[in-house]
């Protein structure tokens, strides 16, 4: 299969080069090894939930509705800058439902839809892994996407999800007992700021179990 390289201009005026093979470049190409995902591939997730979730939509909308959802999880990012709704266009994941762009582009007014492709790529990066919690805040935006957009899976995906994420944080609340018992007598503040983090994972934990009833039921 032949490479291939496409190129998208930003909003703010900057060009991505992103090279890839073939209609399938992105899926399963975008992710790191462990099978999690990018940042990019986070806002990508974002932009197609949406359309799913919502029906079609006006570009500047939707673009608008990425940013503030993944602003308002991660704050300012340099890593989630840059993404494009065109290049989903172009590899036929949304469409256009209503109108022709210019020449210059998709106007803000071009409403777009999820395609069956895009729906295909959906639930694959919806069962993507998600990284141990990290400072990036990358690992967070990517919980919050799993839970915003969960009941777009089946039952079975469903509970699949719910259980990736309550063994992510039950081996988070494990390292984080090992650390706070090898530092218990160390001066300072360290116990006190690891035991808070502590009742933190172990309130994300009930919570999770009485998601994990709930989809039972």
């Amino acid at each position: 299969m032949c490479a291939v390289t496409a190129g998208v201009t930003l909003d703010n005026g900057l060009m991505v080069v992103y090279s890839g093979y073939g209609t399938d470049r992105r899926l399963g190409a975008g992710m790191y090894r462990d099978n999690s995902l990018m940042p990019k591939e986070a806002l990508r997730l974002a932009a197609l939930g949406i359309l799913l979730d919502g029906g079609a939509r006006p570009y500047g909308e939707l673009a608008s509705a990425v940013r503030h959802f993944t602003g308002r999880i991660v704050g300012p990012s340099l890593d989630l800058m840059g993404s494009s709704l065109e290049m989903l266009r172009l590899e036929g994941l949304i469409d256009a439902v209503d109108a022709v762009e210019t020449a210059a582009g998709m106007d803000d007014t071009v409403r777009l839809a999820i395609t069956p492709a895009g729906r295909q790529a959906f639930e694959t990066l919806m069962r993507a892994n998600v990284r141990a919690p990290s400072s990036d805040g990358i690992n967070k935006l990517v919980v919050a996407l799993k839970l915003r957009f969960l009941h777009l899976l089946l039952p079975p995906a469903q509970r699949e999800q719910v259980d990736g994420l309550l063994g992510l944080y039950e081996a988070e609340l494990a390292r984080l007992n090992d650390l706070a018992r090898h530092h218990a007598d160390d001066p300072g503040l360290l116990a006190a700021w690891l035991k808070h983090d502590i009742e933190q994972v172990r309130a994300r934990l009930t919570w999770f179990d009485t998601v994990v009833r709930q989809l039972q039921g």
